[in-house]
């Protein structure tokens, strides 16, 4: 799948919409980009097609943010902060990775040694001057392969 061009804060939540319609009930998902590339405006786009009405906070001061949907539970969780990987063991990655559960993950080159491979990768990067980004997907696994594919063909 080629780069998709994200123009306007809207265009990227609507993208972030159109991945949460066609990833399943469990994945891996790693979102990539600089600060302020908007990988919590695409999850919060993603929470609204499983059905979130509230606000999204993004996780950078809690790490982890919880949501239980009607389809299942998501975790959106953002290791910027994350001192060193293996907080991650304290924080109970092991017991959300077993869950039937999506976690979407910020930051995941800090938590290096410690994440399993994703199905997912998801690199947010600046396209132009002002608002437009580019969005760059890299499957990783067959459930990625089937994600990008469902996309392609929206």
């Amino acid at each position: 799948m080629k780069p998709v061009l994200l123009e306007g804060e809207a265009r990227q939540v609507g993208f972030g919409r159109e991945l949460g319609a066609v990833v399943g009930r469990r994945a891996l998902i790693f979102l990539e980009g600089d600060l302020g590339a908007g990988k919590t405006t695409l999850v919060r786009g993603f929470l609204e097609a499983r059905g979130h009405t509230g606000r999204v906070k993004s996780p950078t001061y809690t790490l982890i943010e919880p949501y239980e949907l009607g389809d299942g539970r998501l975790y959106h969780l953002d290791l910027y902060r994350l001192g060193h990987p293996e907080e991650l063991e304290y924080l109970g990655l092991r017991e959300m990775l077993e869950e039937d559960a999506v976690l979407l993950v910020e930051w995941p080159q800090r938590g290096a040694g410690w994440l399993p491979e994703p199905d997912l990768v998801v690199r947010l990067e600046y396209a132009a001057e002002g608002t437009a980004r580019r969005a760059v997907l890299e499957p990783r696994t067959a459930a990625g392969e089937e994600v990008v594919s469902r996309l392609s063909g929206a």
